[in-house]
């Protein structure tokens, strides 16, 4: 507004006024970080590379690479069936499988294949080094040290973390819960390893030493069964091909074995391509969390940050590494002791695999049990937060705080009446209180302080439906 004690010299003065309030503009709610190991890479011992912004898998490879090649761990097998003569009746080709404890553990890039094909969009890449036969938890440790300076990822994600040692496991998840917490604008998603049966693995994970800021995280189980395919070396001189013969009695001749497959390039250039053609079937395990982060971004985009991401079907897989029934469940869920929650996904007969929990680990908490309640309030917090900063050095009177007011009312109802707050009218799902004898002293006011108090009443999910039925006696 003009101010008219500065007008000096005649003339004709233009003075626009706003009417329009302050307004609250919703931050992003779901743009992952993914921490890991990348084909090329500027990081060091003692500093991750500087976090890139990318939109799709070719922005990936063009800055970092293509996936490590896989030259261990697998063996293709010809098996031919004969008569008692020794002719061919018929060949066989199996589906070759990957020796787990041989494989890369560098699986970054085939993480962010199940993220985008899950409904994942625009993301932020940490790159700890280079491909080596190492996971380091130091690595790590640089990798969210970066992150802590970038303001707009608010998921934290770290596939290869898996292949720590469960100490330094440890250790990397609870640091990624302590920066959630710290900046209150980001959320950790874990993977749980799969080493064992469900309630083995649900054990050890809850005995390890991930204890505070539990509500800042949530942990899923078990491995997803995806449909990505490996990369192996070129030319395949490490990949080896054994082939024999079996007579109608079972007995075994080796034709020949540990075969370079690329020496049947020349030799039978058809039964290579065959090979070849098999080594896309081979089944690549990977850890849920990246797949899991596409469908927060599904969800947020297509409902809302308040919606919880559960019920929803996980796609480019073909099964689980774990079977998971209700009784199994029960016991993943619910953590009497801890309050470790560990939120299952499942296959159901017709409906797909789904992920089907939404509880944070802090699951024993009646505030923050729920994904969804903890995500909205991040991103209600950071919204207003960085709305309010117009307001610092404003005069600290009742304007300003009527301003305030109306600035974060405005944005609450919108929420609202998006769904995201219980209530059938705004005063039954939100409040919002500032000023002198209600949320500030006069030595607040003295001190330069400010206090605004907001209550909101999220909506939390159905995560038990109930139906009573009853006999009704017949009416005369």
């Amino acid at each position: 507004m003009l101010n008219l004690s500065t007008l000096k010299t005649p003339g004709v003065y233009i003075d626009e006024v706003s009417v329009l309030p302050p307004a609250v503009a919703g931050v992003a709610t779901s743009i992952p970080a993914f921490i890991g190991y990348t084909e090329k890479s500027t990081a060091t011992d003692s500093a991750a590379q500087e976090p890139e912004r990318i939109t799709d898998l070719r922005e990936f490879e063009e800055t970092f690479g293509m996936p490590q090649a896989e030259d261990d761990g697998i063996s293709l097998e010809i098996i031919d069936h004969t008569d008692k003569d020794g002719n061919i009746l018929r060949t066989e080709y199996p589906v070759p499988k990957m020796d787990e404890s041989k494989r890369s553990p560098h699986i970054l890039y085939y993480a962010l294949q199940l993220y985008f094909a899950n409904g994942g969009g625009p993301c932020y890449i940490i790159s700890i080094g280079e491909y080596s036969g190492n996971i380091a938890a130091s690595r790590f440790a640089n990798g969210l040290a970066a992150l802590a300076m970038e303001d707009e990822p608010t998921l934290i994600v770290m596939p290869e973390a898996i292949y720590l040692p469960n100490g330094d496991y440890a250790t990397t998840y609870q640091s990624a819960l302590d920066q959630s917490a710290d900046l209150q604008d980001r959320f950790t998603i874990i993977d749980v390893k799969n080493a064992s049966d469900p309630l083995t693995d649900a054990e050890d994970f809850r005995n390890l030493s991930i204890a505070n800021n539990l509500r800042y995280g949530a942990a899923y189980y078990p491995y997803l069964k995806s449909t990505v395919d490996y990369r192996f070396v070129t030319p395949e001189q490490d990949l080896k091909v054994t082939r024999k013969k079996v007579d109608p009695d079972g007995n075994e001749t080796d034709e020949y074995t540990d075969k370079p497959l690329s020496d049947l390039a020349a030799s039978d250039n058809l039964l290579y391509k065959q090979l070849q053609n098999l080594l896309t079937q081979v089944e690549m395990l990977l850890p849920p969390s990246a797949a899991v982060a596409g469908v927060y971004v599904q969800t947020d985009s297509s409902r809302g940050v308040w919606k919880a991401p559960a019920n929803v079907g996980v796609t480019a897989i073909s099964g689980l590494n774990a079977k998971i029934d209700d009784a199994t469940q029960g016991e993943l869920n619910v953590d009497s002791t801890a309050g470790k929650s560990i939120n299952a996904i499942r296959s159901f007969v017709g409906r797909g695999t789904l992920v089907w929990g939404a509880r944070t680990l802090d699951g024993n908490d009646n505030e923050w049990r729920y994904v969804n309640v903890r995500r909205f309030f991040n991103f209600v917090e950071e919204s207003v937060k960085k709305a309010s900063f117009r307001f610092v050095f404003e005069p600290n009177d009742a304007n300003t705080w009527v301003s305030v007011r109306a600035m974060v009312e405005n944005f609450l109802i919108l929420q609202w009446r998006a769904g995201a707050l219980q209530g059938a009218k705004p005063e039954q799902a939100f409040f919002v209180r500032v000023g002198l004898g209600q949320t500030m002293t006069e030595d607040d006011v003295l001190n330069g302080r400010l206090i605004i108090e907001v209550g909101m009443a999220v909506v939390r999910p159905a995560e038990f439906i109930v139906f009573r039925f009853m006999h009704k006696l017949p009416e005369a």
